[in-house]
Formats: C-alpha cells, sequence, structure tokens
C-alpha cells in the first residue's frame, strides 16, 4: 500500500504529517511512503532526511494525492478545493473538526473516502500513543506561557539584585488539561508564582504535583467530566457564578492562561471585561480556547487586544508555531494509529477495535461516526 504525506494547503501550517523517522516506523508494517517535495521544509525536515529513511520524494502535489493511504495534518472538507482531490476508495487520517464542523464531513462522505479523524482518538490507556490532541495541547501549554513572558513588561523570576529584589510573576491558569498542565510547569521553570484551577476537583492532586497552587472556588462541580478525561459543559448559571468567584484571583494575576475548551462547543467566557479592568495594567492574557470563541470576553481570535492597559492574546494553530516538535509527535501519534490496522502491507479496518470504531468519520459515501451524526442532526444507524 502507498502512503502519500502532501504539503499541507492552509495557509500558515507550517506542520507535515509525516516526519522522517516515522518513515521507518511504516516501513516495518509494509507501506511505502511517498512525500511531495518540500512537504517537511518548514518544519526543518529537508527531502533528503525522508529519502534516507526509505521514503520516495515526488515533484508537485498528484502523485501523493494519488496514495491509497493519504496522511493530512488539517484537513478542512467544507472547502471544495481539499475534496477535489480525494477520490473513492481512498483512506484519509488526519485532524477533520468533525464536532466544531460538521457539516464539512457530509462533504467528506460525498467523495467516497474512508475518514477517520485524529481528535476522535478515544482516551483509553491502549490509545495513548496515537493521542494527537494531547500531543498538540503539549506545544500549545508550553507556547502561551512562552507568548505571555515575552509581552509581560516584566520577568518572570524572582531576582535578588544590587537593585533591589524583584518580585516574581504570578500566573493564573485557568483548565488544568494537557495544555494548562504543560503552561503551569513551563511557567514554574520560569520562575513564577503558579496558581491554577480547573472545573475538575479530580485534577487537583496533578495541579499540586507541579509545584502550582490549586484554586478551590465554592462551586459544585461533580459531573464536569465525561468519561474520557474531558470537560463537560456546564449550564451558564454554573460559568456565572465560577466568574464571580474567580475574579479576586484574576485581579491578583499578572499573567492569565486559559484552555477550557469542550469539544464541539463554543468555550464557556471565563474572564469579563470587567475582571481585565481589574488586573493591573501590562498584564496579560493569552487565551487558548480563542479558536472556539475564547474563554476571554476579548478575546479576538488571531488578534492582539489591549483593554483598560491589559493585552489580551487570542493565539490560532499555535502548535504550528513550533512545527518541527509538533510534526515529530503527530507523526508518531499517526503512524502508531496506521500501524495497528496495517497487516502485510495493507489495512484491515475493524470496527470491532474500539480506537478504530470512535475515530471513523466517514465510510461508504455516509457519515458513521454516531456523535457527528448525532451533531448533524441525523438518525443513528443501524448496527451491523
Amino acid at each position: 500500500m502507498i502512503v502519500g504525506v502532501p504539503k499541507e494547503p492552509a495557509a500558515g501550517e507550517r506542520r507535515v504529517a509525516l516526519a522522517p523517522a516515522s518513515v521507518a516506523d511504516l516501513a516495518k508494517a509494509k507501506l511505502e511512503v511517498v512525500v511531495e517535495a518540500g512537504a517537511g521544509a518548514a518544519a526543518g525536515f529537508p527531502d533528503s532526511a525522508y529519502e534516507a529513511k526509505g521514503a520516495r520524494v515526488v515533484k508537485g502535489a498528484d502523485e501523493a494525492y494519488a496514495a491509497e493511504l493519504l496522511l493530512r495534518v488539517r484537513l478542512q472538507p467544507s472547502r471544495s478545493e481539499e475534496t477535489s482531490r480525494l477520490r473513492k476508495g481512498q483512506v484519509v487520517v488526519g485532524f477533520m473538526d468533525p464536532l466544531g464542523s460538521p457539516e464539512g464531513m457530509r462533504a467528506l462522505a460525498a467523495t467516497g473516502v474512508t475518514g477517520f479523524a485524529m481528535e476522535l482518538i478515544p482516551r483509553i490507556t491502549r490509545a495513548q500513543s496515537m493521542d494527537a490532541l494531547s500531543s498538540m495541547a503539549t506545544i500549545a501549554g508550553y507556547k502561551a506561557v512562552i507568548l505571555a513572558a515575552d509581552t509581560l513588561p516584566q520577568l518572570f523570576p524572582m531576582l535578588m539584585t544590587a537593585a533591589g529584589t524583584l518580585a516574581a510573576a504570578r500566573v493564573l491558569v485557568v483548565g488544568a488539561g494537557v495544555a494548562g498542565l504543560q503552561a503551569i510547569a513551563t511557567a514554574r521553570r520560569l520562575g513564577a508564582v503558579v496558581e491554577a484551577y480547573d472545573v475538575r476537583p479530580a485534577v487537583k492532586e496533578q495541579v499540586l504535583s507541579l509545584g502550582a497552587k490549586f484554586v478551590e472556588l465554592p462551586l459544585e462541580a461533580a459531573d464536569a467530566q465525561d468519561k474520557g478525561g474531558y470537560a463537560k459543559a456546564m449550564d451558564e448559571e454554573f460559568y456565572r457564578r465560577q466568574r464571580e468567584t474567580m475574579a479576586r484571583v484574576v485581579a491578583q494575576s499578572d499573567v492569565v492562561v486559559t484552555t477550557a475548551a469542550v469539544p464541539g462547543k463554543k468555550a464557556p467566557v471565563l474572564i469579563t471585561g470587567e475582571m481585565l479592568a481589574a488586573m493591573r495594567p501590562g498584564s496579560v492574557v493569552v487565551d487558548l480556547a480563542a479558536e472556539q470563541g475564547g474563554n476571554c470576553e476579548l478575546t479576538r481570535a488571531g488578534e492582539t487586544v489591549v483593554h483598560a492597559g491589559v493585552t489580551v492574546i487570542g493565539p490560532v494553530n499555535v502548535a504550528s508555531s513550533i512545527p518541527h516538535h509538533a510534526s515529530q509527535m503527530y507523526a508518531k501519534n499517526v503512524s502508531s494509529f496506521v500501524r495497528q490496522m496495517a497487516k502485510d502491507g495493507a489495512l484491515r479496518i475493524d470496527t470491532g477495535d474500539e480506537v478504530v470504531r470512535e475515530s471513523l468519520v466517514v465510510r461508504d459515501g455516509e457519515v458513521v461516526s454516531p456523535r457527528v451524526r448525532e451533531a448533524l442532526g441525523l438518525p443513528a444507524l443501524a448496527p451491523a
């Protein structure tokens, strides 16, 4: 079976779906890799590195897109130029935003491909090596703190100098998932005093293990986590009370990093304009939920806004800003996923396997994922 790796067509996307090191992993499964020339250049992977690992580098995208198995970073099926290259019977693997943009899955199904969305890989022990969402969240949490440190008009660590003692920056991380935990760890390494809040009380131990203080708000949130470990959406009354009790902590912070997002839903607004006005001038908010509407009331996706002297950064596609390691991690996730289906140079799609079944979005011209069908208002499919 031929595996195709084309350049990512989206503007500003610097990642590549397969790093050279993962070519050898697929070769062990008797899969031949074809890479479009220059596909990995922006991530620091020259064509020669792919060739050294046994991949065939081709000029132009046509031969890569003609492969039986197509590996992508971000597929946007709602764009006709994306789906026009796909063909019936092909298998496509990549990020597809199936819950955020379910209508795009109709367009993908119409091409006749079999599509697997990396966002839907179940969060189970066996699938940890395939968890691309966690990989990209790790990158985003790190980069959020670096952005904040670069923007904040003071140093992060406490320093005792001949000119006096400089107080450490106070950082609040909202949301202690993978991105939040990495943000906590990075801020601590830079010497900041770190506090963290999460609607899920179960993460308190993880926050404390990283040397941060866990902010406990007097709110009942026993059902705030789904079976996959992700935060669940709460009602607006809960978020209103949460904002009221969080205002004091935000006002005392020099930096706030927000990471609270619910798959397929608009991000909850946790930081209001009033809360920003109570922060010290020069303070910084980095909103990692910007692409889902933002956790901060004034966040604008892809923009930097200054309000009452506070800078609000709404970065998008954060993982792409560190493309080398982001691609390296994503390639490992993808190759692990593909290898568990590959047998003797071919893919065997066994829907009895939870990992395969949960990540399968479209097949035989139809949207088959129960979660996506529900989002589209389609009836459940009859059991096979």
